[in-house]
C-alpha cells in the first residue's frame, strides 16, 4: 500500500493521528526536506528506509515505488495532499500499475495560519468564500487563464495565495488590478513557516504587501492571506445558526424581543 500522507503545516503534533500511524508502520518513507520539518520523521519506526525527494523527479519517486512492491510506503507531503502536492500524476501511476493506494488528509497551512492569527476566514456579511490560488510564473502553463489572481480579486471573499512571495510587486499589482474589490487598505497577513519553531506572522495590507514581503527576507513556505475578514473590528453580523431568533432542525427560534 502507498499512503499519500499530509504532513500538516510543519509542527510534528499537527499531523493527523492516522498520518502518524501510517508513518509508524511504514517500511519506506519519501519526504521533502525542503518543505517538511525533520521532526515529522520522529513518527517513523527505527529502520525505515527514508528518501528525501527535494531533488527527485517523478520518475525517481515511482522507481522507489517499483522497487518495493510489497512495502508499506508513505509519500509524505506538506500541508494537505489535495492542494499543490502533485499527487495527481502519482495516483495515475498507481492506477496504471495496479498499486493499492490511499490518501490521508493533512492540516492545511491555510488553517494553521488562520489559527495563528486567531481569525475566522468566513465572516457573515463580509466573506463567505475562501479562494486558494497562486501567481502564474515559471509554471504558467499550469494556470488556466480564468484563474489568475486578478480574476479572483474581482469576486472578493478571502484569498489564500501560495507560492508567490518571490514576486511581491506582481502579486500586489494583481490584487489591485482594475475591477478588484480589494483596495490598498484591505487587510493582509503574511504567514511564513507557520507552526514551525521559526514561524513569522506579519500583519499587513494590500498597499504595503510588496514592501512587507521584501522585508521578510524569505520566499519559501510563505502564505499570504488577503481580505476584509482579517480585519481587527468585531463582527457586524452574527452567525444565523446561533442566533436566538433563527430556527433550524434542532431548535425553534424565539421571536425577537
Amino acid at each position: 500500500m502507498i499512503s499519500f500522507v499530509g504532513a500538516g503545516p510543519g509542527a510534528d503534533d499537527l499531523i493527523t493521528l492516522r498520518g502518524a500511524h501510517r508513518l509508524a508502520a511504514a517500511d519506506v518513507v519519501i519526504w521533502a526536506a525542503s518543505l517538511v520539518p525533520e521532526e515529522l520523521l520522529s513518527h517513523c519506526r527505527v529502520g525505515a528506509e527514508i528518501h528525501d525527494s527535494k531533488a527527485m523527479t517523478l520518475e525517481d519517486v515511482t522507481a522507489v515505488y517499483q522497487e518495493h512492491p510489497d512495502a508499506a510506503t508513505v509519500r509524505l507531503h506538506s500541508g494537505d495532499p489535495s492542494v499543490y502536492s502533485a499527487i495527481a500524476e502519482q495516483i495515475d501511476w498507481c492506477l496504471a500499475n495496479d498499486r493499492a493506494f490511499e490518501i490521508v488528509p493533512g492540516v492545511s497551512s491555510v488553517a494553521a495560519a488562520a489559527a495563528a492569527i486567531r481569525r475566522e476566514l468566513t465572516v457573515p456579511g463580509v466573506a463567505q468564500s475562501v479562494v486558494l490560488t497562486r501567481l502564474a510564473h515559471r509554471t504558467a502553463a499550469s494556470m488556466p487563464a480564468q484563474e489568475g489572481i486578478a480574476a479572483f480579486a474581482r469576486a472578493g471573499g478571502t484569498m489564500a495565495v501560495f507560492l508567490s512571495a518571490a514576486r511581491p510587486d506582481e502579486l500586489q499589482a494583481e490584487l489591485l488590478s482594475i475591477g478588484s474589490v480589494f483596495t490598498s487598505q484591505t487587510p493582509a497577513v503574511i504567514a511564513s513557516r507557520v507552526s514551525w519553531p521559526d514561524e513569522r506572522i506579519v500583519p499587513s495590507s494590500v498597499g504595503r504587501l510588496a514592501d512587507d514581503l521584501r522585508a521578510l527576507g524569505t520566499t519559501t513556505t510563505v502564505l499570504v492571506l488577503v481580505g476584509d475578514a482579517l480585519g481587527p473590528d468585531p463582527v457586524s453580523a452574527r452567525s444565523h445558526v446561533y442566533a436566538p431568533t433563527y430556527s433550524h432542525s434542532f431548535r425553534v427560534g424565539q421571536p425577537d424581543g
